[in-house]
């Protein structure tokens, strides 16, 4: 193994994360070099057209993912059955490269309130600590909306993000989210363009009293330059968002505005194709020295040095870093003691797609975040969850993110799956279906959690991370109301056939649901309940700092990507403006 020469930080991984804390903290004059497992990678190069049309390529055979021949996890869903790998990508699709996951998104953008951030003492509060179930393991969080709020805006800005505020410093707008939590300003852009299913379920909702919006997302639609100089192309509406890197430059990601950014600073390097096996620490335990990592191009090892380490790798590779560093106590669900891998959670979700004899939705005109949204059994904290016994919430949707014609073939139920009958419903259809979907939160339960696999190894003969996941009480009853509400929606609509929408009552990990995996170094308020304090510094390891999902307690039906760089921004000027002056522990226990 070769030693190399110390910065002054180190970077584990090039996503939104490991982006951010790049350009903020090299512009802070600090020696920053980033590793990155996957390779370079940018729009001119890599997202042109017509390559980035291949669907069989890019989106069946997911051509931007990471490959599980590499590194995988191993799945369960309860802790009494025997994990087996993840072999084939389905259920979440973990991104590679410069830019990760944020290169290939839909873009959807959410800010989580207090209502998430401070969980638990809401519940109790509003319904009394009985309502929260003894195998439910949610806490707070350590930090406010109102300490988060000027870097969501920041954020925000940076990515692009096209919407409609609904609460702008206490006056809402119905034609917004008017359950968001109070904004400081508008959206930087204005909203997409609403397709006819968007338009259709604003009129089912308003029918039922539903507030609805547009969906907040960096999709630009228009031409934009953020405040770091990052140019925005318009969004074309070309229906490959999901699973696609952006040619136009329209849809906001890492690899086009924070990492080009940093790269334009001198005391930035990031080394692609550099995969991190390691956290070390001097003898004490109680300070990171740096990294070990492979260069993949030439299979030598190599010791970086630093004096701040950062985790800002996807947030299950994040845990599992930690884990096979040997910092911390993994979690064991039997006597709830250790908190490394703690709060895995994933989310729940359901759709009902409809039918119409005389409406044509074209859904190649789509693009990953278009469409109209309710939050009203969300962060609506007037819905009273106490009648149906459940914790959390979701958000509904309906609006047309691609029509691809592998992947998109809507037909009634009862038509057979292949044959003339198919093809003549498949032609037919096409342009006659829309969806109306939900996303719901997953609480915390005492038997959801992560930890090392006993049997099975990576090419680098370290353990496999183990997954434990099912979906527990809470959130099946949070998943029967929210298709029944959809069905509801749905029959206002009047289609000539519906699919209803069923509760998933069982999780799989084979078709797919969301890529928002959160949990495993959760963060909060001392070091008996969490892994890091709010700020992602890890409770006896003053230089060791993790980004990223991984510190989320529970997981909300938002999508993670707004809290995600929010922290990153929060983090790092906490540490350009209080831990360089005085390297320690930024949170008292």
């Amino acid at each position: 193994m070769k030693n190399l020469k110390e910065v002054d930080v180190v970077l584990v991984g090039a996503g939104w994360t490991g982006g951010i804390m790049g350009k903020e903290l090299s512009e802070a004059g600090l020696k920053v070099v980033c590793l990155e497992r996957g390779g370079p990678r940018n729009a001119a190069d890599d997202f042109s057209v017509p390559r980035m049309r291949d669907e069989l390529a890019v989106s069946t055979r997911h051509g931007l993912m990471v490959d599980v021949n590499d590194q995988t996890e191993t799945i369960r869903n309860l802790p009494s059955e025997t994990a087996l790998p993840y072999r084939r990508l389905g259920s979440y699709l973990m991104g590679t490269g410069v830019g990760g996951a944020g290169t290939h998104w839909n873009g959807h953008t959410w800010r989580w309130g207090d209502a998430d951030l401070q969980v638990r003492s809401m519940y109790e509060q509003k319904y009394g600590k009985k309502f929260i179930p003894e195998d439910m393991t949610i806490q707070d969080w350590g930090v406010t909306y109102a300490e988060l709020e000027p870097y969501y805006d920041k954020f925000e800005k940076v990515a692009g993000i096209s919407g409609k505020a609904g609460n702008i410093k206490g006056q809402k707008d119905p034609t917004g989210n008017i359950h968001e939590a109070p904004r400081s300003s508008e959206y930087p852009l204005p909203p997409l363009e609403k397709s006819l299913a968007g338009e259709m379920f604003e009129q089912a909702c308003q029918a039922k009293g539903y507030n609805a919006f547009p969906r907040p997302t960096a999709n630009a639609s228009r031409a934009y330059t953020n405040p770091d100089g990052a140019k925005f192309g318009e969004c074309q509406y070309c229906g490959h968002c999901e699973r696609f890197g952006c040619e136009a430059n329209a849809k906001g990601g890492p690899h086009m505005t924070v990492i080009p950014a940093a790269m334009k600073q001198k005391t930035f390097e990031l080394r692609t194709h550099s995969w991190v096996t390691k956290v070390m620490r001097d003898a004490s335990g109680r300070k990171a020295t740096g990294v070990v990592y492979t260069d993949l191009a030439t299979g030598e090892e190599y010791f970086q040095p630093a004096g701040i380490v950062m985790l800002c790798a996807y947030g299950l590779n994040n845990a599992h870093l930690m884990m096979v560093s040997g910092i911390g106590e993994l979690y064991n669900p039997k006597t709830g003691q250790g908190l490394l891998g703690k709060n895995y959670c994933y989310q729940t979700g359901t759709g009902a797609t409809l039918f119409f004899e005389d409406k044509l939705f074209h859904p190649y005109f789509a693009t990953g975040g278009i469409g109209m949204m309710s939050d009203h059994f969300h962060a609506n904290w007037d819905f009273d969850r106490a009648p149906h016994g459940f914790i959390g919430g979701y958000t509904m949707s309906a609006g047309m993110t691609n029509g691809r014609p592998i992947g998109y073939r809507p037909v009634p139920a009862g038509t057979p799956g292949w044959g003339s009958k198919w093809k003549s419903e498949t032609a037919k259809w096409y342009e006659r279906a829309m969806g109306i979907g939900s996303s719901g939160s997953v609480m915390a339960n005492r038997n959801n959690y992560l930890d090392l696999d006993p049997t099975y190894t990576n090419k680098f003969g370290q353990p496999l991370l183990r997954m434990t996941f099912e979906y527990p009480d809470n959130e099946k009853k949070l998943a029967a109301h929210s298709a029944q509400i959809i069905n509801d929606l749905a029959e206002t609509l009047k289609p000539t056939h519906i699919i209803k929408a069923t509760p998933r009552n069982s999780w799989s990990s084979v078709p797919y649901q969301s890529t928002h995996n959160t949990g495993g170094t959760i963060m909060g308020t001392n070091p008996t309940n969490s892994v890091t304090n709010k700020y992602g510094q890890v409770w006896g390891v003053d230089n060791l700092f993790i980004t990223g999902a991984s510190l989320f307690p529970h997981n909300s039906s938002y999508n993670p990507t707004g809290p995600v760089g929010a922290l990153a921004y929060f983090a790092s000027e906490a540490i350009r403006t209080r831990y360089l002056k005085n390297p320690g522990r930024l949170v008292d226990a």
